[in-house]
């Protein structure tokens, strides 16, 4: 696929000047330059020190470790300083990034690099074991290692002949000739590896353009006067290695020169509230699940929210009863967004600038167009549910090295198609109904989860849910709902009580079972898939 070259944020580029993802960076060290750009812990960096060191990156990269312009680089780590100064280094030598999620077991990451081709990683040191077990079924020639602790406590001395430590590779870097970048607008800047729900995971290829034109659409959605450029502190704990967090939390950051906070580890809530206290935070991106458990910290109320202005969700669908939670405890909305891996990833946002309209999530970002579709292909109505189909600078140019599923992602007009049911109404907004293949067909009805999750959480009692369909020999499917409490009195009859009030006869769960905890991503999604497998499973047996 091609991206047209008509659209405003294309013209914003053209005034900008920037051809590559790193003209983020030098640019805005013009302007924030001894600013704070990224802190993890005790750490920081401003933007002069993130800049000189991925400089010094990109020279190790490209004169040392004979690394060329369009060679994949994998990063396997979680949010520490030195992922940024890995990405950007790896931008400034004209790589390729391969995003890798440092939890992926070593099948999961045999696959990823095997299919990039990437010839280098940069790696957590106690990952470096996983590395090697699967090394010898990728094109990885180089391991660049680093600890959490690198920044305090830096080890320059490498185990073996084909690792190389990070704080050394700086080092190094700091006496070789400068390099030039030799990348383009419509170069590739990021293979992003789907998750991989919808069969085996692909890389999104995602050029420069398509990741520069969707900074463009994001930082549009803010209008005059909700954010001072330059002045700002971000809360960022989702990972970095997602795309969500890769294109809002770093990249858009450095461009709108916001101190982002890195937490590395959100699942230590301790941790988090600390830094939540620790900074004047005026700005923070989550996830539905990250809410819910912040909110049940007994310290959540401590915390001071009187500067918070903006509060963003991205990576899973927000549950409105949440939001509504959120909203009481802070006096903070939280402001929803869409996007996939294909489409870098924001495709629609709720914004300052457009009316709030509850259960939908915004309207589309500029030069983003949508439209939903029946089965056939054809267009259905304002108002009525269809698979939704996306055109936009911001949509990837294909899958790499899958020329097949690429053409089946694309209409033959060169629609995205993804996968996922929702409504638009006549105003432009859309509300996500359900994936595809997870709608529920109870006695020929159709059943989307969302429907049945968000009321099910209007009980205040019940901290998270999860909505499968399971075979039943009457209706065909069954409703099966998974739940986590926040009331332990609470019983599988009071939960079937609540649903009657809230829900539609066919609706109604026919199935519920409580757990004190529900499968989760590394990211914080709550894993439908597995549960459904799970209890298709156990139907069958």
């Amino acid at each position: 696929m091609s991206t047209p070259a008509h659209y405003a944020v294309g013209t914003q580029l053209a005034e900008l000047g920037h051809t590559t993802l790193f003209d983020v960076l030098e640019s805005s060290c013009a302007r924030y330059g001894d600013g704070p750009a990224f802190s993890c812990g005790a750490d920081t960096l401003t933007f002069n020190q993130l800049r000189g060191r991925a400089d010094a990156f990109a020279r190790y990269l490209r004169h040392h470790a004979g690394l060329e312009p369009g060679d994949r680089l994998a990063i396997q780590l979680p949010n520490l300083l030195q992922y940024t100064v890995a990405l950007f280094g790896a931008l400034r030598a004209g790589l390729v990034i391969v995003n890798t999620n440092p939890q992926y077991t070593a099948y999961e990451t045999r696959h990823q690099f095997a299919d990039s081709g990437a010839k280098a990683v940069v790696v957590l040191d106690k990952l470096v074991p996983l590395v090697r077990k699967i090394q010898g079924s990728t094109d990885v020639e180089k391991l660049i290692v680093t600890s959490m602790d690198d920044l305090t406590n830096p080890q320059y001395d490498s185990a073996e002949a084909d690792e190389m430590r990070f704080m050394q590779a700086l080092r190094l870097g700091d006496e070789l000739p400068e390099v030039a970048t030799e990348r383009a607008l419509d170069d590739l800047a990021l293979l992003q590896y789907t998750g991989g729900t919808t069969g085996v995971s692909k890389g999104a290829m995602l050029t420069h353009r398509n990741i520069l034109c969707n900074v463009l659409q994001a930082v549009s959605i803010l209008k005059e006067g909700d954010v001072d450029y330059g002045k700002e502190v971000r809360i960022s704990p989702l990972p970095l290695y997602h795309i969500f967090a890769f294109t809002a939390n770093c990249i858009a950051s450095v461009f709108t020169g916001f101190h982002s906070v890195l937490i590395t580890n959100p699942r230590d809530l301790d941790g988090m509230i600390n830094d939540l206290k620790r900074h004047p935070f005026t700005l923070l991106t989550g996830i539905n699940s990250l809410f819910v458990s912040l909110m049940n910290h007994p310290e959540f109320d401590n915390i001071d929210f009187s500067r918070l202005k903006w509060v963003n969700s991205g990576g899973a669908p927000l549950n409105t009863e949440i939001a509504k939670r959120w909203e009481a405890r802070t006096g903070s909305v939280i402001r929803e967004g869409y996007g996939l891996t294909e489409t870098s990833p924001v495709v629609v946002a709720s914004t300052s600038k457009t009316p709030y309209k509850e259960g939908y999530i915004g309207q589309p970002v500029i030069d983003t167009e949508l439209k939903t579709v029946d089965d056939d292909g054809v267009e259905t109505p304002r108002g009525e549910p269809g698979e939704v189909l996306i055109r936009g600078p911001q949509v990837m140019q294909g899958y790499w090295h899958r020329p097949d599923e690429t053409a089946a992602t694309f209409s033959d007009d060169g629609w995205l198609k993804t996968g996922d049911v929702g409504v638009i109404d006549n105003q432009g907004f859309l509300k996500l109904v359900d994936r595809k293949k997870d709608m529920i067909l109870v006695s020929g009805f159709n059943v989307y989860p969302n429907d049945v999750e968000d009321a099910v959480m209007r009980h205040a009692g019940i901290r998270e849910c999860v909505a499968v369909g399971v075979p039943d020999e009457r209706t065909g499917e069954a409703i099966k709902i998974y739940v986590s409490l926040t009331d332990r009195a609470l019983d599988e009859a009071a939960i079937i009580a609540h649903c009657r009030e809230q829900l539609t006869g066919y609706k109604i769960p026919k199935h519920v079972e409580i757990r004190e905890d529900l499968p989760k991503s590394t990211v914080g999604k709550l894993l439908r898939r597995v549960l459904r497998d799970e209890a298709r499973d156990e139907a069958k047996a």
